[in-house]
């Protein structure tokens, strides 16, 4: 195999090249989730992978909880699929990563009372979902939580991510970014009274991430899950349980691991000339991660990975990261890479009308190169 070729194959497992169609559920699973940190990079994220578009999709989506927001893969807020959630909050709660001794002494909670605020919020949530300031308020008018207003109401939503994960509380309904906060167990059907073991988690997890990432390493997803915070023998003997699903593949010479099905299919893929404009925070970028060479030149990361965990929107072209854009009033600015080459005639421009089908609104093309 040659990177070219898992390029490709991606962006077809993708639902870019071809675009896979679907609705909003169908493309959050096929993903893996899809970050919604920033709402409207995760409606476009979802818009350039379907033929027809419909404005307010995931609004609508969210409302009908044939997906749900919560704070998932390395902290952020993602879409994710419902009936999977369980097994990646298993995966991801695993690490334990609020019991570390330099968790508790930047945020001052011990694991003892994490427990104890965990039981309190599903107790607060069990009558419905409460916006975030009727949670914090329900939650300090209790002597065991009066001092944690400040870390109930920061922005990163550190204190309140161990909970998400391990199962007490998603993102309800709410008013704009304002998102209020529901239990699972009575906001989505199905939700199981415990979540699954990590090894049976792992049979849901790993096969998901590498119909739509692969090839790949275990670091590469442990990146992807929790930057790299799992411990290395469970990370190992999840990929082990997978058994004969999995097959080894050589991509240009270094060992990769896939599902066994889908090593056929790669090996026929074609290398890919399209070009494709994503926004920001786009999964073909995180689920291998910018520090992949071969997909982003390394003097150019500073470009796309930038300050406070902001991903840029990135120009595409065969697989590669070939520039990065953004909108500026109508106008699509985009600022090509100079040393990644020339794009095919009249690629940007039609990449570009592809983001007005998408917005629903006229854009015009501005091109520089950097």
């Amino acid at each position: 195999m040659t990177h070219e070729q898992v390029f490709a194959w991606r962006l077809r497992r993708q639902g870019l090249v071809p675009r896979g169609g679907g609705g909003v559920a169908e493309v959050v699973r096929r993903l893996g989730g899809v970050q919604a940190q920033v709402a409207s990079a995760a409606e476009l994220a979802v818009a350039v992978r379907q033929e027809a578009p419909q404005p307010g999709a995931v609004a609508a989506a969210l409302a009908d909880r044939t997906v749900v927001r919560t704070w998932a893969m390395r902290g952020t807020l993602h879409l994710m699929d419902p009936g999977d959630l369980p097994s990646y909050l298993s995966l991801i709660s695993a690490a334990r990563t609020w019991e570390k001794p330099s968790w508790q002494r930047t945020f001052g909670v011990t694991p003892d009372r994490m427990a104890a605020l965990g039981d309190a919020v599903e107790e607060l949530l069990s009558a419905g979902p409460l916006s975030r300031a009727e949670l914090t308020e329900a939650l300090v008018a209790r002597p065991a939580f009066a001092d944690l207003r400040e870390q109930l109401t920061s922005g990163w939503g550190t204190v309140l991510k161990p909970l998400a994960w391990t199962g007490r509380l998603c993102n309800g309904p709410g008013e704009g970014n304002r998102a209020g906060f529901a239990a699972p167990r009575t906001w989505i059907a199905g939700w199981p009274e415990t979540l699954p073991e990590p090894e049976q988690a792992a049979h849901t997890v790993l096969p998901a991430y590498l119909g739509a990432h692969g090839p790949t390493t275990a670091e590469s997803f442990d990146a992807w899950l929790l930057r790299g915070a799992s411990r290395k023998a469970r990370l190992r003997g999840w990929f082990t349980a997978l058994g004969d699903r999995l097959a080894e593949v050589s991509v240009d010479g270094e060992p990769r691991r896939m599902l066994a099905e889908d090593v056929a299919e790669l090996a026929a893929t074609q290398p890919s000339t399209e070009v494709v404009l994503l926004p920001g925070f786009d999964q073909y970028v995180l689920g291998t991660g910018t520090s992949d060479a071969r997909l982003l030149a390394p003097e150019r990361r500073p470009e796309v990975s930038r300050a406070a965990g902001w991903i840029s929107p990135v120009v595409v072209h065969g697989g590669r990261i070939a520039g990065v854009w953004e909108f500026d009033g109508d106008v699509v600015d985009v600022r090509l890479f100079a040393e990644h080459g020339a794009l095919p005639a009249g690629a940007l421009e039609a990449a570009a009308e592809r983001l007005a089908t998408c917005t629903g609104e006229p854009r015009s093309l501005a091109v520089r190169t950097i």
